[in-house]
């Protein structure tokens, strides 16, 4: 399709594939960053923080890691994607997309709670997200 050559009409470039998934991958974080700092104004939420308690019972070694490797895997898709060759790239987003949406509806549904509006809101974000990351990766184009 030829571009509109109007005068007066605004230029639209094509985004490249890489750069909206490493933009989407990017807003997920952003959601999971705000999350994670509005949380704290719930109550009590601190005080059982620095008391030693996480969402999932008490903090340890071990869980420190595994709230790392959820939250630094999204991370890194925000440089993989764009320095992946595509056939990886394509099917890692695809793998980590189904499985980022797999975690927060999960988060989702254990975040029914007055308080935790906020992270459902944002969790809804998510999921709307890594679902159009599925859809996008599987949809890269061919020659």
């Amino acid at each position: 399709m030829e571009p509109n050559n109007t005068p007066g009409t605004l230029h639209d470039l094509k985004v490249n594939i890489k750069l909206k998934l490493s933009a989407m991958w990017a807003v997920v974080m952003f959601c999971y960053i705000y999350g994670d700092v509005f949380s704290l104004f719930v109550p009590s939420r601190l005080k059982g923080l620095l008391a030693g308690e996480s969402g999932v019972g008490p903090t340890t070694p071990g869980k420190l890691v595994m709230f790392t490797a959820v939250v630094l895997l999204p991370a890194l898709m925000v440089l993989l994607s764009l320095l992946l060759k595509a056939t990886v790239n394509k099917w890692l987003n695809i793998i980590m997309g189904v499985v980022y949406t797999a975690i927060m509806i999960l988060t989702v549904l254990s975040s029914l709670d007055p308080w935790w509006v906020f992270y459902t809101i944002l969790g809804v974000v998510e999921i709307l997200l890594t679902i159009t990351i599925v859809i996008t990766a599987a949809r890269w184009p061919k020659h």
